[in-house]
């Protein structure tokens, strides 16, 4: 009797979706050459099963500063056990695949310290671990396919039973692609009004969001499907001069109106934007649907159990909560199931060339480059007529989109402020762009009544303690926890003695994006929590005031003297802002200051700081 093909197990953690869609462009290829796959999230997997696994993949993504996906938390702390010994996994062979940015400092560091935590207990790699990256031209995928051929290639030479044909044998896409992942039922309107009356207009809004959560072909864990609570914007002020055209930040106060949570300072918000309704009714028009339409989506595999757990909502109502049509860029295979529905023949050869290795390198140029949004592909190829059930599982999902909290709640207890930065750039074929929930809570008038569905998360700034000394460096719209944390201060100082605060603000010019001005001098005037008498500073660079760009690290340098005796009496380090190059260039300034000041060579200084940061010291929020 002819043994079944092995099955492949592939285990995933993302934040965003993209190690997600890796994985699941990963199975499609192993599945083209034959193999049966098994795909799981790391927290729908048990950790214990792992030394029973013939060969692991994972496809592993870092978030913020070296952080491991929520979904990979509980795997990770089972794997650290001290009582797992070297021999544990012998037996098991893995490979490993990281998404990063090498923006950041810690560029792949999940992908890294998982890697090597599965050779400490005695698995084998199958090949070297790959490392994709956002910053190159062609994104994750130049890393991707490579390693990829690589992987067949030597899981094949383990075990020949993964690909009974050989890894090089292919099963044509057309063969592949027969039916999407879920299915959507379509609902006799009658019956279901009676289901859809609800309370408070508030709490409509947060079920209604919960519901289309709930059946998003993405799925979200079950604290994010329905929102902490409803915000109403109260104010909505400019903050940068109207004659600055190449930045615009905005200062936004919401206040509780459903239900109020408490934060602390440095939480971060979560924002459900609100699309466009011109282009999600454009997107409906072009693909003939229904928005009156009542739907429930239901998983393919799971169509015969409790199908009656969803109620139905319209059409419109979940395109618009749940998938980016105008905003987003589609995935490789959006462009692979459009080849399968293209009639006319043009367009279909050119689909295919896009998918083909040969036109990934195009593809990236005309999609992710350009920043092509899904309405934007399908008005390119009208032929193409695809399934709500394809668009459904493929369009990108609607994101919540973070920002840190610039207010305290001691200050504005009924209250969370945002300093946020709109979001405009220009595509390489000079098409401007905006970003989605930037550009709309930009345009949005408090006067309207404006309610805003939002979660509230830990950021990676922990609030400090009174007598903790602090060394805060927020250039732009980094400034925006700190605003939290110099009021909160503020208001301790009030009862009781406060340890001194140094703050390095930076901007482009006094005149036109000095954020919160007045706000940081009055604090670092008559005895304020930023005043050198208090032992603290405020300092602050204008980067194109002068012939010569000045950054933070100039000033932080120029300061090193007192920045050194701060630190000396027990000061914590916190980094905001972009992260393209100011941590790692504040890092080095930091470096050099302890040199300097120590008498230390760098080397030691390195050390220093990265006791600094074992012992909760040294906290980084940067975002891209």
């Amino acid at each position: 009797m002819e043994e079944r093909p092995k099955k492949l197990l592939i285990l995933y953690a993302t934040q965003t979706g993209n190690a997600l869609d890796a994985a699941e462009r990963m199975g499609r290829e192993a599945e083209r050459r034959g193999c049966s796959v098994h795909l799981l999230s790391l927290d729908q997997y048990d950790a214990s099963c792992l030394p029973q696994e013939g060969a692991v993949i994972f496809v592993v993504s870092t978030t913020g500063q070296g952080d491991t996906p929520d979904s990979m938390k509980g795997f990770w702390k089972y794997l650290l056990q001290r009582n797992l010994s070297r021999q544990w996994l012998e037996g098991l062979n893995y490979a490993v695949f990281g998404l990063g940015d090498s923006g950041y400092q810690k560029f792949n560091f999940v992908a890294k310290k998982l890697d090597r935590r599965l050779l400490d207990l005695g698995a084998t790699p199958i090949v070297e671990r790959g490392l994709g990256d956002d910053q190159h031209p062609s994104g994750y995928e130049a890393a991707l396919d490579p390693w990829m051929t690589s992987l067949w290639n030597m899981l094949n030479t383990i075990n020949s039973k993964y690909f009974p044909s050989g890894p090089d044998f292919l099963i044509p896409y057309e063969n592949l692609i027969t039916q999407p992942k879920i299915r959507i039922m379509y609902h006799d309107i009658d019956k279901v009004d009676s289901q859809l009356s609800t309370g408070s207009d508030l709490n409509h809004i947060e079920l209604q969001i919960e519901r289309a959560r709930k059946m998003s072909a993405v799925k979200y864990s079950l604290d994010k499907n329905r929102p902490d609570c409803i915000l109403k914007l109260v104010k909505n002020q400019p903050l940068t001069k109207s004659s600055s055209k190449d930045k615009e930040v905005h200062h936004f106060e919401f206040e509780f109106v459903s239900s109020a949570i408490e934060y602390e300072v440095g939480d971060v918000l979560e924002i459900l934007p609100s699309q466009n309704p011109a282009a999600v009714d454009a997107f409906l028009l072009r693909c003939n649907l229904d928005p009156e339409a009542f739907i429930t989506v239901h998983p393919l595999e799971t169509e015969n159990q409790l199908l009656d757990t969803h109620v139905p909502i319209k059409l419109k109502k979940f395109v618009e909560l749940t998938m980016d049509v105008a905003s987003a860029s589609p995935r490789r295979y959006f462009f692979e199931v459009m080849s399968m529905f293209a009639t006319a023949e043009h367009e279909k050869e050119r689909l295919q060339y896009f998918v083909s290795p040969e036109g990934r390198d195009d593809l990236y140029q005309y999609n992710q480059r350009e920043r092509r949004t899904v309405l934007e592909v399908l008005e390119d190829f009208p032929s193409v007529q695809m399934p709500f059930e394809w668009l459904v599982q493929l369009v990108p999902p609607l994101k919540m989109r973070a920002f840190s909290i610039s207010s305290s709640p001691s200050v504005h207890p009924n209250q969370v402020h945002l300093t946020v930065s709109v979001v405009l750039w220009t595509t390489p074929f000079k098409r401007n762009r905006a970003g989605l929930c930037s550009s709309w809570l930009a345009k949005l008038d408090p006067e309207q009544c404006v309610h805003v569905p939002v979660w509230f998360q830990k950021g990676s700034l922990r609030p400090p303690p009174p007598s903790l000394p602090l060394i805060l460096i927020g250039p732009g719209t980094g400034c925006a926890p700190f605003r939290g944390f110099i009021e909160e201060r503020a208001i301790q100082n009030l009862t009781g003695s406060t340890a001194p605060v140094m703050f390095f603000f930076g901007c482009r010019n006094e005149d036109n994006d000095y954020l919160y001005k007045e706000f940081w001098l009055s604090h670092s005037q008559n005895d304020g929590v930023l005043s050198e008498a208090k032992g603290g500073g405020f300092y602050v660079a204008f980067s194109r005031d002068q012939p010569q760009k000045v950054y933070v690290q100039h000033k932080m340098r120029e300061h090193s003297h007192r920045v050194w005796n701060l630190l000396g009496e027990g000061a914590a380090i916190y980094v905001a802002g972009s992260s393209t190059k100011m941590p790692s260039d504040v890092l080095l300034a930091f470096e050099e200051i302890i040199s300097k000041e120590s008498g230390l060579p760098q080397e030691s200084a390195v050390r220093w700081l990265r006791a600094l940061e074992k012992a909760g010291k040294y906290h980084v929020e940067a975002w891209s």
